[in-house]
């Protein structure tokens, strides 16, 4: 999975402790640093230690691309190609292959949620957040899927609510994981700045019923 970094840091709230983190699942396939978020998200500075995007690798895409024409059920180039784009910060190009990808293999939980990040990263919230339904479909637990949709609430649709609710769901199926530690900071965070949200899991506890 490849989209990365949906960077926390806006609406009045600060989570700059989690700048950088991988929020998509591309680090499943290949270890890759993070980049600033795009047009739908806040951005990261050098400063906060997020290396600016890659550019495009003109020959390695041409490859590619000749490759996908070749081979119409080849998922694996079609997702290379997303990632190779959502690298070079171009998340339309990127958009395009993953959906071609998920014809192919429409229950890749991984291409799926890189997908959602990548119309987020376009500046549309609700896509995305219907893009992580069809991820949560396949595997209701799928952590990163969890830890995304919690930023675009909070983020792309000032839902912050939305986002304490799914963020205390995160930690419960997965409270030692990184992105349970992530959300759990991100509700910590939150939940300073905004006593009157509530939650029903701690901020810096043990959340209810967790695995």
């Amino acid at each position: 999975m490849k989209p990365e970094s949906i960077v926390f840091a806006a609406a009045g709230v600060v989570f700059g402790v989690i700048v950088g983190y991988v929020m998509g699942a591309q680090d499943a396939r290949t270890q890759t640093p993070a980049m600033p978020a795009q047009a739908g998200a806040p951005s990261a500075t050098a400063s906060q230690g997020v290396p600016p995007p890659r550019p495009l690798d003109e020959g390695r895409a041409s490859t590619l691309e000749a490759t996908a024409a070749q081979d119409p059920q080849n998922a694996r180039v079609r997702v290379e190609l997303g990632d190779l784009y959502f690298d070079a910060e171009r998340p339309a190009d990127a958009i395009r292959w993953y959906e071609a990808a998920l014809t192919i293999n429409p229950r890749d939980d991984n291409v799926s949620t890189d997908l959602g990040v990548s119309y987020y990263y376009t500046g549309d919230a609700d896509r995305a957040l219907k893009q992580f339904e069809h991820s949560l479909s396949v595997d209701p637990t799928h952590s990163k899927t969890l830890l995304n949709i919690g930023v675009v609430r909070a983020f792309g649709k000032q839902d912050l609510k939305g986002a304490v609710e799914v963020w205390e769901a995160l930690l419960k199926v997965s409270p030692a994981s990184e992105e349970g530690q992530a959300a759990r900071k991100a509700l910590e965070n939150l939940k300073a700045a905004h006593p009157e949200i509530g939650g029903g899991a701690a901020a810096g506890g043990a959340p209810r019923g967790g695995a």
